[in-house]
């Protein structure tokens, strides 16, 4: 057995170890889990870092995160899908304006965040 038949089974988010495969929900290998983005005071899981080949770098909300197993992550979307997904930034881009979110996005957040762990900022 390899690849999404051998992920094991089912854990936390706090289990979850970087370096973990990282699968669409067609079965194809994504990437692997660089971070995990949690608020682990409120118990809040943010989504996660994916590093795909060569050192690119997409974060997956998590709404986006299908299941998270012992050695593998599958996503509700495909891998194609993945490779489009946002990259970590210091000033992530506008997604939408919403006047009703006074301290902006929550995703743009997020994002920061993550940067934030890949540039050793934290």
């Amino acid at each position: 057995m390899s690849g999404i038949d051998d992920i094991g089974s089912p854990v936390s988010y706090l289990a979850l170890e970087e370096g973990a495969a990282v699968f669409g929900s067609d079965g194809e290998e994504v990437g692997h889990v660089a971070h995990v983005l949690a608020d682990e005071e409120q118990d809040i899981f943010d989504g996660i870092v994916i590093v795909h080949g060569l050192g690119h770098h997409t974060f997956a909300d998590a709404e986006q995160v299908a299941a998270i197993h012992e050695r593998g992550v599958t996503l509700t979307i495909a891998a194609a899908e993945a490779e489009a997904l946002p990259e970590p930034s210091e000033n992530p881009a506008v997604m939408h304006d919403d006047p009703s979110e006074p301290d902006g996005s929550p995703l743009a957040d997020k994002l920061r965040r993550a940067w934030n762990l890949l540039s050793g900022n934290y």
